[in-house]
């Protein structure tokens, strides 16, 4: 709260806007929006669920999976309320200080997800090139001590990045590119020379996902490498396959990430309607995306998922024959 309390802004609300110049469509743009979010939502809750109860899911891979489902609900319902309240009640005002805990569960969760991914990259080069040692390694406290190192690299930098707004000057009631509150959409026209904060919030993401993109391009490298050295085409094939949903979800991941955030730092006159729909898109694709990636690509998660359904089914069977009966 210290934070909030020294910052010298002038600005006591930020404008949200979803999609300029589209508003008397916001009624039905809301319709598929809000679909992508159901999906989101109850599509990673329910491979947490799965994780949670099936006990032959845990192990490293489903641990990292669960991380990664919950990054995904996080960042979806820190957006949610923004999003859809710009939509169906044109609530486009949102104080400073909401936006920026906004901002700061916004920024988080998404260099968690990176992080992640990074992680999950590891998993699938310690299984392939390392498979004697993966037990050993991967044991449930080390993946404990991984969540709790990436959790607290998260907050460190991003409480950098909040510190740096410190003394920030904004315009009166200033008019974001977004329905959420994102740093450099924030810090693009001040009073103060944005520049500064710019350079920053740009070398923290690179840094952030830059090195952990990095780590996840030199593990693929040496995957391929010890996937080539194999000799069967039916166990080359068999390898590459467990790593297909985990390269999908780092591409919808990463490049509209950085699509979004080179636009708005190098590309400012491009039109502020194409910011919106890279915003979107880099908000809702991962969320809604990932977990029906994994579901239709595992077979293990398809077949605990199928189980649990005909469960429910077979419970909810049960129990109108037990009314039946009484009545």
């Amino acid at each position: 709260m210290m934070i909030f309390n020294n910052t010298t802004s002038s600005a006591s609300a930020f404008l949200l806007t979803a999609f300029p110049g589209l508003e008397l469509a916001h009624v039905w743009i809301s319709i598929p929006v809000c679909c992508l979010y159901i999906i989101a939502l109850l599509g990673n809750s329910m491979i947490l669920f799965v994780i949670l109860v099936e006990q032959r899911l845990h192990k490293p891979m489903y641990y990292f999976l669960s991380m990664l489902s919950a990054a995904d609900l996080c960042l979806t319902i820190t957006t949610l309320p923004t999003v859809l309240g710009v939509l169906w009640f044109h609530a486009r005002e949102i104080s400073f200080k909401a936006c920026l805990i906004q901002m700061f569960f916004l920024h988080a969760f998404s260099f968690l997800e990176s992080s992640v991914l990074a992680v999950m990259a590891f998993d699938r080069f310690m299984a392939i090139c390392n498979p004697l040692k993966y037990a050993t390694v991967l044991k449930d406290m080390m993946i404990m001590v991984i969540g709790l190192v990436i959790c607290v690299r998260q907050l460190i930098f991003i409480f950098l990045m909040l510190l740096a707004l410190k003394r920030v000057s904004f315009q009166e009631r200033k008019e974001l590119s977004h329905p959420f509150c994102y740093h450099p959409d924030i810090i693009r026209d001040t009073y103060s020379n944005p520049w500064i904060n710019s350079f920053l919030g740009l070398f923290l993401q690179l840094y952030m996902t830059g090195t952990d993109l990095l780590f996840i391009l030199v593990s693929y490298v040496l995957i391929i490498r010890a996937v080539l050295s194999i000799v069967a085409p039916k166990k080359q094939k068999k390898a590459l396959n467990t790593c297909v949903c985990h390269i999908c979800a780092v591409t919808i991941f990463y490049v509209p990430m950085i699509s979004l955030s080179f636009t708005h730092r190098l590309l400012s006159s491009t039109p502020r309607v194409i910011c919106s729909i890279l915003a979107n898109v880099y908000l809702l694709l991962p969320p809604v995306l990932n977990p029906i990636i994994y579901s239709l690509k595992t077979r293990t998660i398809r077949q605990a998922m199928l189980q649990l359904l005909h469960t429910k089914r077979s419970w909810s069977r049960n129990v109108r024959g037990l009314r039946g009966s009484w009545d």
